[in-house]
Parts: C-alpha cells; structure tokens; sequence
C-alpha cells in the first residue's frame, strides 16, 4: 500500500479564487502543491492537452 500525501482542506480552499463567478486555481498554486517548478506544470499540460477539459486553463487579463 502507497502512503499518498493529503492536503488539508483549509489549504486548498485558500488557494481558489472567484474570477467572473468560475472558482480557478493559479498554475503557481497548483505547483506549489504538486512540488514543481510553474513552467513544468505548464509545460506538462501544454504536452498532454488531450487529457483536458477545453476549458481547464485560461490566461486572464491584467483587469482580472
């Protein structure tokens, strides 16, 4: 049996934020909690785009 790491709850709630009523996660979070580099985050999903939703990743604009 592998032993998985948890994030607590509070943690995660702390890192979503409300953009034009749509809950998002910044990709520098979602590093942070996967214990990567932003730009290997990003380049991991830019790789294997197939396996997402079309809707998973947005750049925002400065107003957001």
């Amino acid at each position: 049996m592998s032993k998985q790491n948890t994030i607590p709850d509070e943690v995660l709630m702390n890192k979503i934020y409300l953009v034009n009523e749509v809950k998002v996660m910044l990709d520098s979070d979602l590093a942070e909690l996967y214990q990567v580099e932003t730009k290997v985050l990003n380049q991991a999903v830019k790789r294997n785009s197939e396996r997402f939703p079309e809707d998973f990743m947005f750049q925002m604009t400065d107003e957001q």
